[in-house]
């Protein structure tokens, strides 16, 4: 037994390690890809492009996934997920080796991947509370976000160091080792990570269920619907940091280490976010703290487009990455709160959906539309005002508004 979960140590070991495998391959591939696209082709385009297949599976695939996902064996569709993940990622050095890689097989492979981790996310949803109980979920979650973070913290950084000075498609063989050891790990756990349903609902029954509580509950559909154009800003920043970086802030996509620092920023503020978000929320409560975090998320991506210094960037970046991150975290977290045990993994996996597989795409392929026309600078400029209309939308519901200030609201 652990000291602080009630459940086989060996297990949970293994679970945490294949996550923590899971996702470092998934972050090595975020900065990898876009660099490899963008020295294949030193087009803004096509870098947002690969931003937009990360994205797009979610949208695609949620609903399906997480009514799936509450269905069949979770342990053999996270194994053959993170196999996919593999043969996936394999190919990219291999084709760089043959001197026969393109820009479209780039973009494919980003799509396949992200869609093997769809599938893989939504059977993780109900992997951890079948592995654990539901007495133990707290300090479950608490564990794996807190390792999860650090890498998100860690990765990025490294991985830019490394892409400045190797091919970006060597670094990808990575993918491959840590997906297979996720997939070994994973297939070890002993303990049951499906829980066996008694009612006989149809795949669209369990869609429906899932999509009727989303778009029921007031406050979930209005952060929804937020997290959908906070999304949009990100997936510009993700489509536009490269380019940007080397056109305005003077950032090489080579050989230049501060581009590592540059990677590293938001994992920096997601770690602050991380750390204030439980004192925020006991204070003010989530509504409040979701009404608050909005606009200083608008004025550190405002703040982009008028930064030309990388040292300033770094720290516009931070900033930005904590207060997105604040909002998504809260908003998770509100979800998770007020969602009948049952939906769990329907309504996040839809919700996640909507968020972030609408927003993310939508928001890559804009800015690199109007980084086309205008520049990096224009590309970002568009996802801020997606982000503008997202504000404005929070502030204009008045059952976010009367929960944020229960006793003052009208």
């Amino acid at each position: 037994m652990t000291a602080a979960l009630d459940v086989p140590a060996r297990d949970f070991s293994r679970y945490l390690t294949a996550r923590l495998l899971s996702v470092t391959g998934s972050l090595v591939a975020v900065v990898a890809l876009p660099v490899l696209v963008y020295r294949l082709t030193g087009s803004a385009g096509w870098t947002s492009a690969v931003a937009m297949a990360e994205a797009l599976p979610y949208l695609v695939f949620g609903l399906l996934a997480g009514a799936v996902a509450d269905r069949v064996d979770r342990r053999r569709l996270m194994v053959g997920a993170d196999l996919v993940v593999a043969a996936g990622m394999v190919s990219v050095p291999v084709a760089w080796w043959l001197d026969a890689l393109t820009a479209p097989h780039v973009v494919a492979v980003a799509f396949l991947a992200q869609t093997a981790f769809v599938f893989f996310d939504a059977a993780n949803f109900g992997a951890l509370p079948s592995l654990v109980g539901k007495e133990n979920i707290t300090a479950a979650y608490a564990r794996l976000f807190g390792r999860t973070t650090a890498a998100e913290l860690v990765v990025p950084g490294l991985a830019g160091l490394v892409v400045a000075s190797v091919a970006p498609a060597g670094l990808l063989a990575v993918n491959v080792l840590t997906a297979t050891g996720s997939a070994m790990l994973i297939n070890a756990i002993r303990g049951a990570l499906s829980t066996p349903r008694e009612d006989a609902t149809t795949l669209l029954g369990d869609i429906g269920s899932g999509l009727r509580f989303l778009w029921g509950h007031g406050i979930v559909r209005t952060l929804t619907l937020v997290g959908a154009t906070h999304s949009a800003a990100a997936g510009a920043w993700v489509a536009m940091l490269v380019p940007w970086a080397d056109r305005v802030l003077g950032v090489a996509p080579s050989g230049d280490a501060r581009l590592a620092v540059l990677f590293s920023c938001w994992g920096v503020g997601a770690l602050v976010a991380a750390k204030v978000l439980p004192r925020l929320t006991e204070r003010w409560g989530g509504a409040r703290v979701a009404l608050g975090a909005l606009p200083i998320s608008l004025l550190c991506g405002a703040s982009t487009l008028v930064t030309t210094h990388w040292v300033a960037a770094c720290a516009v970046a931070v900033a930005w990455g904590a207060a997105h991150s604040t909002v998504v975290l809260n908003s998770i977290t509100y979800r998770q709160q007020v969602c009948p045990p049952g939906l769990q993994s329907r309504v996040n996996t839809t919700a996640r959906m909507v968020s972030w597989g609408l927003g993310q795409p939508a928001g890559a392929a804009l800015a690199g539309a109007a980084a086309l026309a205008g520049g990096p600078r224009a590309g970002l400029a568009a996802g801020v005002a997606v982000l503008l209309v997202g504000v404005a939308l929070a502030w204009a519901t008045p059952t976010l508004r009367r929960a944020a200030n229960p006793a003052g609201a009208r």
